[in-house]
């Protein structure tokens, strides 16, 4: 059967069509016109059984979404969903008094919670519409939060100064909360996958010095380095000189939450793109890798070079390169079936000598 368009058919659809397009494009429910489009259509074409068995929507339904769009001339949009926002809204009250009265109090008497606030209110002598006036604890939360957020409220400050700098800071301003992100059920696949971070802490007659160490956890590759501060940018230098020596890309580290894990070696995480991963509190076991092989580099090097670490700590990490370069290159570890590190890595992943930066780099500074 052949199918012969009129004019006056093609510009009713042409003008049905440029409504759509202006009508509905960019349409915040475009999504649910369409649908409710595809419905009436199809009930058309198929019936009320049908359409029930493929939608479940109801004739009553149905019939509706075709009255919106007889009433509004063919306007698809007329389709969406209509707002339920009240007619009528609560307008919100002033409660100038209120909050008059709460500064003072406070500024009186600063521990003062809401519920003794409204009690002092509401027996007020100078409220000047007692009967109708008391306000609920909630709504005198409210009003406090408000006051306290717009700096109206007494606040307490305790200053400290800075040895270094002479500056005063206030030790109770509040700080960002760090939205740490925790390993959970991460397992890693192949080397630089996470990396544990740890320190250790040596007092000697006084004196501290500490040594920063990382061990990857799937090829055992460790590194090590002294310092004789312990801050954020020292953790931040070992962080460099690990991916230095690394013959892998680090991509994830594992901390406890030590305040040298903070500020400058975060930072330096999220500008590097490595993920960090830090430790649920009281959990040591979460690292247990770096934490036996904390033990290790004592046992074997630390512990008989205890005056270098005092006194001469850059004699130290020139040392402890020498068996760090030992450690990954020819000492057997039971994990990996008494092969080295770097035998490990070679064997199993082949990589090339050359991709280990551990025997070239000079990481003393």
């Amino acid at each position: 059967m052949q199918v012969v368009y009129t004019f006056e058919s093609f510009v009713v659809g042409y003008a049905r069509k440029a409504m759509y397009i202006q009508d509905i494009t960019h349409h915040p429910q475009k999504h649910i016109v369409e649908y409710r489009v595809k419905v009436i259509t199809f009930y058309d074409k198929y019936g009320l059984s049908a359409t029930k068995e493929a939608f479940a929507v109801s004739r009553a339904t149905v019939f509706n979404w075709k009255r919106l769009l007889k009433a509004n001339h063919g306007r698809l949009s007329a389709l969406a969903p209509a707002s339920h926002r009240p007619h009528s809204l609560r307008q919100p009250q002033d409660y100038i008094w209120h909050k008059q009265q709460i500064i003072e109090l406070r500024a009186k008497y600063p521990g003062l919670g809401k519920d003794k606030l409204k009690v002092l209110l509401d027996t007020n002598r100078t409220n000047p519409d007692p009967l109708s006036a008391s306000i609920s604890v909630s709504t005198v939360g409210r009003l406090v939060q408000d006051l306290q957020r717009r700096g109206q409220l007494p606040t307490r400050h305790q200053l400290t100064m800075l040895a270094n700098t002479g500056r005063l800071v206030n030790k109770l301003s509040a700080k960002p909360r760090l939205n740490k992100t925790r390993r959970g059920g991460f397992k890693p696949q192949q080397p630089g996958d996470l990396v544990q971070v740890d320190c250790v802490i040596k007092l000697l007659q006084g004196i501290r010095r500490y040594v920063i160490s990382a061990i990857d956890y799937h090829s055992e590759f460790a590194f090590s380095y002294g310092y004789t501060s312990l801050s954020s940018r020292s953790a931040t230098d070992f962080l460099v000189k690990l991916r230095q020596v690394a013959p892998f890309t680090v991509a994830r580290v594992q901390t406890d939450n030590g305040s040298e894990f903070y500020k400058h070696f975060h930072d330096a995480t999220e500008k590097l793109s490595i993920t960090h991963f830090w430790n649920y509190p009281r959990s040591p076991k979460m690292n247990a890798k770096i934490e036996r092989y904390n033990r290790t580099i004592q046992e074997e090097f630390v512990d008989w070079h205890l005056d270098d670490l005092a006194l001469d700590i850059k004699s130290l990490n020139r040392q402890m390169m020498d068996y760090l370069i030992w450690y990954n290159t020819e000492r057997p570890h039971w994990t990996l079936h008494l092969k080295s590190p770097m035998q490990y890595l070679l064997e199993h992943l082949q990589l090339l000598p050359a991709e280990s930066n551990m025997l070239w780099t000079d990481t003393v500074t």
